[in-house]
Parts: C-alpha cells; structure tokens; sequence
C-alpha cells in the first residue's frame, strides 16, 4: 500500500514531514477501510473521499462500525465515487488516477473547482499529448465523467443499526514486527524489534490479501484442456492447478470443481484449478492465453472474468481447502519438462507487488517450481528486488517441508560478482564436507560414506536420497564432541545440490553490473544468470538502457533512440562454454521451461534472457503476452539456444528456435506507446529511426540465420 502525504499553502512550504492532522484523505481501495487505520489523522470536519464499488444509498451500509462511529464523533464529510466503473467506461482500463484527481480538486477547495479542472485538462495535454489525441480525449472524458459520478454520503446522526464489523486480520499467525508493519503501526515499532541479523521469515504475502481485483478469472470446467498454460503466465502464483484423488476431495466446500485428468502418468486422478481471488490483480493474462473456446459461443472460455466481491467468501474456502490438497511429488514419476506437468508444482514465490500483467514475475515463478527447494538467489537492485524483498512481506516462501529459496538483495554494481561469492562459498564447504566425511569414514561407516560422497544429484530424486542420506549422517554424528565431528555437522547441509540465481533486469546486467556480469561468465563457475529484459529501468519510472531498442522513446531517449540493442546473448557466445537462451514465454512457453531446464542442467555458467513486458512500454497489460509473440513473430526477439554441449558432440551448439518474420516490424512495434508517441511528436524522425531498425533487425536475423546453418567440427 502506497500513502501519499500532499500539502498545500499560500506561502513556499520548506521543511518536510508527514501529516499527522488531514483535511482531506482519499481511499482508493474501499477494503483499505477495513484493514488500515485510515482515519486516524483526519481532523475535526475533514473530507474522506471513497473509490467505492457501490451505489451511493449502499456506501454507508457497507462501512465498518468503528469507520462510521469517527465519521460521525469528527464530523467528516464524505464523498464517493466508482473510480473503476468511470475508467471502465471511458476506456483508461484500471488508471483512475487522472479520476480521483479530479474529485479531489472539486471538493478539497485548494483551487475554484472551474480553474482546477482547467488546469487538470492542460496537464493532461501536456502529459499525453506526444501519445495522441485519443489518448488525451479519453483522458478528458474521464475528468467530465467523474464529476458526473461524485457524490456527497448523508452521514447520519448515529451508526447503521447493523453496520458491518471491521474485518480481523489474519496477522496473530505473522510473527509480531512484520504484522505490526502489515496493520500499518510499523512507524511505532521500537527498533529493538527488529531482527539483529536483518533476516526476515518466508511466505509472509500470504496474509495480505490485498483484494485489489475488481474482476477475476473464473474456472470453466466443460471447457478446461488441462493445458497449464493459465498456470503458467500467472505474475502472482494466484491461479494454480492440483491433481488429486477422490478420496482427497471428501471435505471439499459445496461447489468446488473438479474434472477427470488428462495424464497418462496418473489414472484416476482428478484434476482442479483454483484461483486466488483475495491476492489476484485482475490482469487478465490468464484469461487472453486461454486457448479453450465455447464453440456455440467464442466468447466464452475456460476462464472468464466476472465480479470479485460477490466471489470472494467463496472463493476463500475454497481457496484454503485447495491449499491442504497434497501437492505433486518430484519422485521421478512425472517429468517437469514441460508446461502441463509444470502447472501441477507449488509455485515457491507467491502474491508479489508487482505491477498487475508484470512480464518478470512469471519467470522468476517459474525458477522457483522448478528449482525452488534447492535455490539460492543473488537479486540486482531493481523491480524484482522491490516486489521480491520490500517490507512488510515476502513473496518467495517454502514447501511443506520448509525448504524455499534463498534469498539476498545486492546493488546495480556488484550483483553478478555477489552471487558467484555465494557460489564459491557454497562449493568450498561442499569440498570441506567431503573431506571430512572421507575422514570420518570409519565412524559414518562405508556404506553411507561411499553413498554420500556417490549420489547422483543430476535430478529431483538424487537430491532427495541425499537429502535423507545426510539426515542419516547427523543422526549418527549426533553426541559427538570431536571437533572434525562437529564441523561435519555445521556443514553437512553443503553436501545436498543448491543452484545458484543470479536474478536482475537489463540496467543491471546490459549496463552499471555489465562488467561484473562478464567476469562471471568467465569463470566457468556453475552459476545460472537470469536476465529479466523489460529494455528500459523499469522501477525508476522507465530510463533508457543499452536494452532499449532502437526507435523507441524513453527517458533519456525521449526523441527515440538512437542506437540497437546490445547483443548480451552474442557477446556471451563468445567464451563458447556458457549456456544461452533466450525466451518469450508468451511466444514459445514449452521453449522457455526447456531452456530453464537445460540452463540448470548445465555444468557451468548459464544465462538466460527473458523478454518481459512492462508498463512503461504503454501497452494494455492483458494483452503482455501476445505483444510478445508480436515481438518474436517480427523478428525482433528471436528464439534461441546456445548449448555448449552440443559442440562436445561435434554439432552445432547454436540452435534457432523461432521461424523467419511473419509480420513487418511496424506491425510490431507501432501497438505500444513507447513506439507511437515519437510518431506524434516527431513523424519525421520516427520513420527514420524505423527504417534504421528494420535495418538492424534484419542483419541480426540473417546473422544467426547463418550460424545456426554452420556445420560444427570440433
């Protein structure tokens, strides 16, 4: 949750400080009333605007008890308005800021209410003109529309006869720091609070429940083909599929759906999807992949968006019943290899802050249900350390044996080398492990010896037998005073496989951590590099990286920039010993799980490069993955993988895996804003800019066109 602190005078206004005594407080999400003290520093006759999804007669039922009891002891006024219903209505999807910005200057009294929209409508023009004059019509329409929906609450003398009781938080079971911070009190937290070691329990943006959606998907089972792929695309793990036994299902809630499953590795078996409706932002990515129409009514699919709040009690018990259904076991029955067997694993990163239709959550989601259990990630400064280390919460989480990843947050500058330090820390005490169990051989005895010192740990089922050999170990360590024998047990942990991420967006890896980024593929250490590739500095409002396509406007580059797209993969081809790929899950998704599977499986330095849709691209965020597909069907993101393996066998290790140009560039590029806004401002540049792009996208392609027709000697 996001509190913004706005102070107005008539003279300069010099020192900062937050307001501890409001005139004016506007909730943008009405369930904030009943999770957050938002009325404790309004004043006496202060003004409470309400984006509230109801009808004006049915706002004031709907407010908490102790809510209406401060509305009526401080003599609030209140007005409300439908900020999402406006911003439907007037096409902006779900921005209503330029909406209860409007309503705030028609009643704070800050400017005459006539002037304030006026100027409201020439920051407008100014704003969004470079993006087009239906852009900034469709803004306009939003400021006259929210005026028409503003409406002043009668607030009654006394409190409903039954008015709804605040809501209890779930936060008793969030240990005390972080559920003070969740409740909003985190301000009053003693420093002697906090953790001395800056560590932070796991799992914790479970207990959010933000329910910031208006809209979720809703499961269709006459139509479902099992396919995963609304598993797979989902940026916050909310909508999520188990396969189970009948007998499983003994208990379930009235209503809860359920179809037979479609694997072969697993008769009789009964398959579900659930959606987290509490935790979903409404994005609607799931819904656009869903290949499964209604063929009587196209319209329909296996999932469709319908209203939250008349779901969401519901949906909660089903949502929690859903999470006690055994999940998928990696015992060697079923292979994770492709996206209908991957849906079925416990994502181990969950209901993140990200943006609603983030293009980066997806991957990193999917690294953890692959690898989660055994992962420990360095992660860049950027997005994905904002939405995956910010207080109050956690969204990497563990298993129902305790095991998640691990996680750290380093700088632009030094992330690449942060991890490789976790990985040569890592392999040294494996190597000290090994030698002491050598040593110890007599006492552990041979058999366990030779087994922990031999396993397999290529794949899940040799992780887990060592997992229970070394469990074995410490049982028969236990007691022992030695002082080999006790350092044997302090490391004993190293003996099991761990997979180190290294996990940042393109600033950090194309541009301030590129050399870091260099030296670490030159190591030959076995580390694994994700790149999540948005082209711009996403989390500090969209600059201009060495990522930034040629032609596209950013800051820095606001008259389109000059220059290609470094070539990170190509560069990295050179060492001829590190595993690349790069990916588009929204134009090959069984493309992007293989290539994370080989990267992993890859006995050296490996680096992947995801394409990541973003807002500063000035896209519809529903429609993140076909814009992918447009990017690899024009040619601009080709398909690839690069696996050194493969020159050990005397073939290619080059491997093209996306198809010649189906649609011109323009096609592309011209569906998102950062592209259209120079056509506005400068035509005449951009259709220079876009005949050099052509020209840069053509040669890269005919580039790797031939090297993945080269014949391969070793």
């Amino acid at each position: 949750m996001t509190v913004s602190h706005l102070r107005f005078g008539a003279q300069p206004i010099k020192s900062t400080y937050l307001i501890r005594r409001a005139n004016f407080i506007a909730v943008h999400q009405f369930n904030f009333l009943e999770r957050y003290p938002v009325l404790d520093a309004a004043v006496d006759g202060a003004t409470l605007l309400l984006n509230s999804p109801y009808e004006p007669d049915g706002v004031w039922p709907r407010l908490p008890r102790t809510v209406q009891q401060t509305i009526i002891d401080k003599h609030i006024k209140v007005y409300s308005i439908d900020a999402n219903a406006v911003a439907k209505k007037t096409q902006l999807g779900n921005r209503i800021n330029t909406i209860m910005q409007t309503c705030f200057f028609a009643i704070s009294g800050v400017l005459p209410r006539e002037e304030a929209i006026e100027k409201i409508k020439e920051s407008i023009r100014k704003t969004y003109g470079k993006r087009g004059e239906a852009v900034v019509r469709q803004n306009f329409a939003a400021v006259d529309a929210a005026l028409e929906h503003l409406h002043e609450i009668p607030v009654p003398a006394l409190p409903s006869p039954n008015p709804l009781p605040k809501e209890e938080s779930e936060t008793p079971r969030v240990p005390y720091v972080t559920a003070e911070i969740i409740a909003g009190r985190g301000d009053q937290l003693p420093v002697s609070a906090f953790p001395i070691d800056g560590t932070y329990p796991l799992g914790t943006s479970q207990w959010e429940k933000r329910n910031i959606a208006q809209e979720v998907p809703v499961w269709e089972p006459d139509l479902c083909i099992e396919c995963g792929k609304c598993v797979l695309v989902c940026p916050h793990s909310t909508i999520r599929a188990k396969v189970c036994d009948e007998a499983d299902l003994a208990n379930a809630p009235e209503g809860f759906k359920r179809i037979p499953a479609k694997w072969r590795e697993l008769p009789d078996k009964l398959y579900t999807i659930q959606v987290a409706v509490e935790d979903c932002t409404g994005c609607q990515l799931c819904v656009e992949v869903c290949p499964a129409k209604d063929k009587k009514d196209p319209s329909r699919k296996s999932l469709n968006m319908h209203p939250q709040l008349p779901l969401r009690e519901r949906e909660r018990a089903n949502w929690d019943f859903f999470l006690n259904l055994p999940d998928i076991q990696k015992n060697g029955h079923l292979s994770f290899g492709s996206v209908k067997n991957v849906q079925l694993l416990r994502p181990l990163f969950e209901f993140s802050g990200a943006c609603a239709g983030c293009g980066e959550t997806p991957y990193i989601k999917l690294l953890t249900q692959l690898f989660g259990d055994h992962a420990i990630i360095a992660n860049a400064t950027g997005c994905s350390s904002i939405y995956g280390g910010n207080l109050p919460t956690t969204p990497y989480t563990t298993n129902r044996e305790g095991r998640g990843p691990a996680w750290s947050n380093s700088l632009f500058e030094d992330n690449a080398e942060f991890g490789l330090g976790m990985r040569m820390a890592l392999d040294h005490q494996n190597a000290y492990a090994r030698d002491l169990v050598k040593r110890l051989r007599d006492r552990i005895g041979s058999d366990l010896a030779d087994a922990l010192l031999g396993t397999d740990q290529s794949g899940d089922e040799g992780i887990n037998a060592e997992r229970e050999l070394v469990a074995r170990l410490k049982r028969k360590l236990a007691g022992y005073d030695e002082i080999e024998a006790r350092d044997l047990l302090s490391v004993a942990d190293a003996l099991v496989k761990k997979n180190v991420w290294i996990v940042g967006g393109d600033g950090w890896a194309y541009d301030i951590g590129y050399g870091g980024l260099d030296h670490v593929l030159a190591s030959s250490q076995n580390v694994n590099i994700l790149v999540l590739d948005t082209e711009v500095y996403s989390n500090t409002g969209g600059q201009a990286s060495k990522a930034t396509p040629l032609g596209a406007v950013a800051k820095f580059a606001a008259g389109g920039k000059p220059t290609a797209k470094k070539d990170l993969g190509l560069t990295a081809m050179r060492y001829g010993n590190v595993y690349i790929a790069q990916v588009a899950m929204g134009a090959n998704d069984t493309h992007t799980v293989k290539a994370f599977v080989e990267a992993e499986a890859h006995n050296g330095p490996s680096l992947i490069i995801a394409y990541g849709q973003c807002i500063a691209h000035g896209i519809d965020m529903a429609k993140g993955m076909h814009q992918q597909k447009l990017a690899v069907d024009s040619g601009y993101w080709p398909l690839y993988r690069y696996d050194p393996k493969l020159a050990e066998e005397n073939k290619n290790p080059f491997q093209l895996d996306s198809h010649d140009p189906k649609i011109s560039l323009a096609d592309y590029i011209y569906t998102e804003g950062r592209y259209r806004m120079l056509q506005q401002s400068d035509p005449e540049v951009a259709s220079f800019l876009l005949v050099q792009a052509e020209k840069s996208v053509h040669r890269r392609w005919q580039q790797y066109k031939q090297m993945a027709q080269m014949t391969w000697e070793g």
